[in-house]
């Protein structure tokens, strides 16, 4: 299904968790077992080393614990207090890592409401609006429409930095559902640009998010029925591909791609986002997440080849690599470049965190500016121990780890939740999904409960004289 990232409400004085990841499982994820997955795969050394493309030099492999929960070993760890623990000497702690704030989180007023600066663009606030498939584009064309329209520029008005457009398909056969967005023809174009000049106009920035689904490509929604199922083609569903012939679930078992085709597929990723540019967009982001294709190729539990799209860590990255370098060649120099993750799949012997910080390392040398950290998706029939600021502790590592800007999603609903996420050094920004989708003005009352100066507070004029 789509990427809804948010549920159920939760108090403001949520347990956020510090930094190790057994805080919002309570238990070691790779040791589930799940019936029917391939093996483990072998360790990955979390510095990259050895792949194409990664930091060059100076760099001590890193060992990984086994212990998902405990990643980086008892060198990389600090207390509460940020005074270091056994292995690291008191003297010498490491630096802090401050992404993209110019000081320390909040030190100029609430961190949620400071402006954010990547590349050439800059962004109003720290508060997201995550991509979010809406299954609204009625004509099966792939082309937006007026619920979109209204959708969006409603939360830009609301006070969102950044909207990100739900997950849009490159190719006709990349979408989840026959009711997908989708950049794959010109002539999809001019129906995206009206609603990105009135994202821009009430002072947000205009996202979007580029995806292939794979194998969860052709499933059904509310506008066509099939939900939890694939569509049949008697009902404009579709044939489905994968890195391997591997279905999710009891979706439709999909083709194996052939190298070509994969190559066709990078060549679909960077047209899309000339498209984008061309219709009024300011940053792109790159789907890798909730086990659509690009997150299929990145995990073993679903890439079984054997040729140089898979057979180890650096076969199983190179299709996104190659999607980073084709869409970077694509855009101004000055448009950040997003790629969203999943930080695990919940699986034993599946992608995890370890692997996501050797990526994101990588990632950072080929132009890509922040990470989208979320989880999931990939397996079916696994358990995710769902709680507020669950998948917060997964950004906080790659943050840490990789040195790179993040975001952090899921179950964040609450202002000084989400503030006191920036205040620990957690993300770059937060994103609220399911809590903007029944309050469009979220950010407008987030700075009232934080107490931020009227003057900061993203008001449209017009509603100026409604403010809190």
């Amino acid at each position: 299904m789509a990427d809804q990232t948010e549920t159920s409400n939760t108090n403001d004085t949520a347990n956020t968790g510090d930094e190790g990841i057994e805080s919002p499982s309570g238990f070691d994820f790779r040791g589930l077992t799940i019936s029917g997955v391939a093996p483990a795969a072998a360790p990955v050394p979390t510095d990259g080393g050895g792949v194409k493309g990664g930091r060059k030099g100076g760099r001590k492999s890193a060992k990984s614990s086994g212990k998902g929960a405990k990643s980086g070993g008892k060198a990389d760890k600090t207390g509460k207090d940020g005074k270091a623990k056994a292995g690291r000497s008191a003297a010498t702690p490491a630096p802090a890592f401050l992404g993209t704030f110019p000081d320390k989180p909040g030190a100029d007023g609430p961190a949620l409401f400071e402006p954010m600066t990547l590349r050439g663009l800059t962004i109003r606030n720290r508060i997201w609006l995550p991509p979010m498939d809406t299954y609204s584009a009625f004509g099966r064309d792939g082309r937006p429409t007026p619920f979109h329209y209204q959708h969006y520029v409603s939360r830009a008005l609301g006070g969102f930095g950044m909207i990100i457009a739900e997950a849009t398909a490159v190719a006709p056969e990349g979408r989840i559902s026959p009711c997908d967005v989708g950049l794959w023809d010109d002539w999809q174009i001019d129906a995206w640009r009206w609603i990105v000049e009135d994202i821009k106009a009430a002072g947000a920035v205009a996202a979007i998010q580029l995806n292939h689904a794979g194998r969860k490509g052709s499933t059904g929604c509310f506008t066509t029925g099939y939900e939890g199922r694939t569509v049949p083609p008697e009902a404009g569903g579709w044939p489905t591909v994968a890195p391997s012939a591997i279905p999710f679930g009891d979706y439709a078992t999909p083709r194996e791609l052939g190298v070509d085709e994969i190559h066709g597929l990078v060549g679909a990723f960077a047209a899309a986002a000339r498209r984008a540019v061309a219709a009024g967009f300011q940053a792109i982001e790159i789907h890798a997440a909730h086990g659509y294709l690009i997150s299929q190729f990145l995990d073993p539990l679903s890439n079984e080849r054997a040729d140089e799209y898979g057979n180890g860590f650096e076969g199983r990255i190179r299709f996104l690599l190659e999607v980073v370098d084709a869409i970077r060649g694509e855009i101004p120099g000055d448009m950040p470049l997003l790629v969203r993750v999943s930080a695990t799949d919940w699986a034993a012997g599946g992608w995890d965190l370890d692997q996501t910080v050797a990526l994101a390392r990588i990632l950072r040398e080929h132009g890509v500016d922040l990470v989208d950290v979320s989880t999931g998706g990939i397996v079916s029939g696994v358990t995710v121990p769902v709680k507020p600021d669950y998948q917060v502790p997964f950004s906080a590592q790659v943050r840490r780890r990789a040195e790179v800007p993040v975001t952090a999603v899921g179950l964040i609903t609450k202002p000084k939740q989400a503030e006191r996420v920036l205040l620990k050094g957690k993300a770059d920004a937060v994103e609220i999904g399911r809590a903007a989708l029944r309050d469009p003005y979220w950010p407008l009352r987030a700075a009232d409960k934080l107490g931020v100066p009227s003057d900061r507070v993203p008001y449209a004029p017009q509603y100026v004289r409604g403010a809190y």
